[in-house]
């Protein structure tokens, strides 16, 4: 592939690859006992920032979260970690690949409790989307996340798409039916 000279100098996904480790104390714990949702979702959006300003040597911010599936509960006393890593890159954007690992540090036992995918723009002095070097990819498994990546990008905009049509067309009286059956009470 011919490389635009304009371009700045492309980046391994190695030299961006962030590790957020950190304790999880009694104070970051929901009614349940478990550490609430929130907490991660910003740890995730910590890493994520970490790793796509590495890569693009400028502020990022966050555009989405996508894919943020609550596996298995994280409890008080785990160490979590989270592994960041640039998948996919575009003009302006980044996606960013993030793993968290719970480990109970008195019998060692990691736990795989969440897997997000985040997506960064990369922004300059002016405040205006800036342009982020190419991802160098090293391995194989470089190349299949950023083909994931695209995929993802690929259905979630079909997705969005199919779901605007639909939206837009369904009448309400004419589906009232359809609810009978659902858990719910109509109360006009």
């Amino acid at each position: 592939m011919q490389r635009d000279p304009s371009s700045p100098e492309p980046k391994p996904v190695s030299f961006s690859q962030t590790t957020l480790t950190e304790l999880m104390i009694p104070s970051y714990a929901n009614f349940g006992g478990k550490i609430h949702g929130g907490i991660l979702l910003s740890l995730i959006d910590k890493v994520a920032y970490a790793c796509a300003s590495r890569h693009a040597a400028t502020y990022c911010v966050t555009v989405s979260v996508d894919g943020v599936d609550f596996l298995k509960p994280v409890e008080v006393g785990d160490l979590v970690s989270l592994m960041a890593s640039v998948n996919y890159v575009g003009r302006t954007s980044l996606v960013i690949g993030i793993k968290v690992i719970a480990e109970n540090v008195r019998n060692g036992i990691q736990r795989h409790t969440n897997t997000s995918y985040v997506t960064m723009v990369a922004k300059g002095d002016d405040d205006k989307p800036a342009v982020v070097p190419p991802l160098l990819l090293e391995s194989e498994a470089d190349a299949r996340r950023f083909l994931e990546a695209m995929k993802r990008r690929e259905l979630r905009e079909k997705y969005k798409d199919a779901f605007d049509n639909e939206k837009n067309r369904i009448a309400v009286e004419e589906n009232l039916d359809k609810l009978s059956s659902q858990r719910c009470v109509i109360g006009w």
